[in-house]
C-alpha cells in the first residue's frame, strides 16, 4: 500500500524576502540552442543500418574530406545520430565554455566512450551562437562498476560547448528597466512599488499590471548598481496557497494554515462529516488527536475547534481512518471542485 507523506509548509500570509527571489528583470535570461552531429568511436553500440539519416550524414561528412562513399555501403555500427542542447546564459561572452547534452534520435544502444563531433549549435533565428565537441560522459552504473543506473543513450559533455556569438543586452545606457513578478498577484506587485520607492524616497518604481513593474534609475546611479541594489530590498510577500499533490508518490504539500470549510463527504466505503465547534465534541469512542481536533469514530465525524479545520488535520484525521495515500488524494481533488478547499490544488 502506498504511504502518504504530508509536507507541511509554516508560512504567515505575509512574510519578508529579496525582490530577486520574486522577480526577474526583463532582458535577462537564458536562450535555448540546438544542432544535429554524430557521435563516433562507439564499441558497436551506434545505429544500424536501419537508421538512414545516420548513413546520408557519415556519407555528407566523408565527402567533405574528398571521400566518396555511397551510403548504402557504409556498415558501420560506431556511429550514432544526435541532438545536441544547452542553455546559453545570459550575458556569455565569446570563449566561454557551458556544458551540453547530447540525445540520440536513432536506434542505437549506448553513446558510452563516444566522441561527440564538431557540432554547430543554432538560436530560434536561425543563427549559429556556438560550437560543441567533446567526449561523452553518461554516468551511472555501467557493466564494470556500481552506482545508479544510467540512462545510456543520453549523455553530457562538460564544458563542450563554445560561445562564438554574443547576445548583446545593453543594460548600462538604459534608463528605464523592467521587472517581471514570478507569479501574477496584485499585491505582491504593488508591495514592490512601495518597497523600492520607500528604499529610494522617491517615486521611480509604477507598478504596471499584477505582474510587471516599470522602473526608473537614479540619476545618481548607473543601471547595473541599481538593479544590483533592487534586487537585494526587502519586500512583503504575500505567497499564494497551495496544495501540491504528486500522485505518483503519494506526497501532500500544503501550507499548515489552510483552512477547509465544514462538508459532508461520501468515498468509497468512506464517510465523513467536518464540524467545526467552539468546544470539539468528546462522544463515546472517540478519538482526540490534539486540542484542536477529535474523531467521532463511532459517529464518522471530525470535530475540530473554529478556525483549525486545515488540510494537514484532515489529512491526518484520514489517515487514523486507514484510508489510503489513494483516497486521500481522490477526497481533497473532491473537497476542491465542491469549494470547501479555497486554495489552488495542482497534481503533478
Amino acid at each position: 500500500m502506498k504511504t502518504i507523506i504530508l509536507l507541511l509548509l509554516t508560512l504567515t500570509s505575509i512574510y519578508a524576502t529579496k525582490i530577486n527571489d520574486v522577480a526577474n528583470i526583463v532582458g535577462v535570461r537564458e536562450n535555448q540552442i540546438i544542432g544535429y552531429s554524430l557521435v563516433v568511436g562507439l564499441k558497436k553500440t551506434g545505429d544500424g543500418t536501419t537508421s538512414k539519416f545516420t548513413l546520408q550524414s557519415i556519407s555528407n561528412m566523408l565527402k567533405a574530406m574528398n571521400i566518396d562513399m555511397n551510403p548504402i555501403d557504409i556498415k558501420s555500427k560506431n556511429v550514432a545520430a544526435v541532438v545536441v542542447t544547452a542553455k546559453l546564459q545570459s550575458f556569455a561572452r565569446q570563449g566561454d565554455k557551458f556544458d551540453i547534452t547530447v540525445s540520440s534520435i536513432g536506434d542505437a544502444k549506448s553513446l558510452e566512450g563516444g566522441t561527440l563531433l564538431m557540432t554547430p549549435l543554432k538560436g530560434v533565428d536561425g543563427k549559429i551562437y556556438a560550437l560543441a565537441q567533446g567526449a561523452i560522459s553518461i554516468g551511472g552504473k555501467n557493466s564494470r562498476g556500481a552506482g545508479s543506473e544510467s540512462h545510456p543513450t543520453v549523455g553530457i559533455v562538460f564544458e563542450g560547448g563554445f560561445v562564438e556569438r554574443e547576445i548583446n543586452i545593453d543594460l548600462y545606457n538604459q534608463e528605464y528597466a523592467t521587472l517581471s513578478l514570478k507569479e501574477s498577484n496584485f499585491k505582491n506587485s504593488v508591495s514592490i512599488q512601495k518597497s523600492i520607492n520607500n528604499f529610494y524616497n522617491t517615486q521611480i518604481a509604477v507598478a504596471m499590471d499584477p505582474r510587471t513593474i516599470r522602473l526608473k534609475c537614479p540619476e545618481n546611479r548607473s543601471m547595473i548598481e541599481f538593479l544590483a541594489e533592487v534586487q537585494d530590498i526587502d519586500m512583503n510577500y504575500r505567497p499564494k496557497n497551495k496544495i501540491i499533490i504528486n500522485e505518483r508518490t503519494g506526497t501532500i504539500i500544503a501550507g499548515i494554515d489552510i483552512e477547509v470549510k465544514p462538508i459532508v463527504l461520501t468515498h468509497g466505503d468512506i464517510t465523513i462529516k467536518i464540524l467545526a465547534q467552539d468546544t470539539p465534541s468528546n462522544p463515546e469512542g472517540s478519538m482526540a488527536v490534539d486540542k484542536d481536533l477529535v474523531i467521532g469514530l463511532n459517529q464518522n465525524e471530525l470535530y475540530t475547534t473554529k478556525g483549525t479545520t486545515t488540510v494537514a488535520n484532515i489529512v491526518r484525521s484520514l489517515q487514523k481512518l486507514g484510508a489510503s495515500a489513494k483516497d486521500i488524494i481522490s477526497i481533497l481533488e473532491a473537497m476542491k471542485s465542491a469549494g470547501s478547499i479555497s486554495a489552488e490544488l495542482k497534481v503533478i
